[in-house]
């Protein structure tokens, strides 16, 4: 891994940042219904979907930083999917799962949020 200590901090930093804001936004979604049902609804899983996409875009950036040394390090988030989300809500936006985003911000950002926060204090 390249010797970028503080460039590969600063964009864990924002994922750090970004999953914060999904699990704040999330924190009154009971059911994937709640997406869908009224606008505010519905203005989150757009605003949940940015975030899920700065998340995507900054591993993928992380990944070319780190020449993929650093995420392997971290076994307990399937970064491979992380990514992959990023390049389904860009790609596919309008067929977008509200269950799916669901899912996502209830099992798996809670563990990614937890992964990154560790690996910024290792780093540090």
């Amino acid at each position: 891994m390249s010797d970028n200590t503080q460039l590969i901090i600063e964009v864990l930093t924002h994922i750090e940042k970004a999953s914060a804001k999904i699990l704040s936004r999330f924190n009154d979604i009971q059911d994937p219904s709640d997406f869908t049902d009224t606008a505010e609804g519905s203005i989150k899983m757009d605003a949940i979907c940015m975030m899920l996409i700065v998340i995507g875009e900054s591993l993928k950036n992380l990944d070319k930083i780190t020449n993929r040394e650093l995420l392997i390090r971290y076994p307990e988030v399937n970064w491979k999917d992380a990514k992959g989300m990023r390049d389904i809500i860009t790609h596919h936006y309008v067929d977008i799962n509200p269950q799916a985003v669901y899912f996502t911000c209830n099992r798996k950002i809670p563990v990614l949020h937890k992964t990154i926060s560790k690996m910024i204090s290792e780093l540090e």
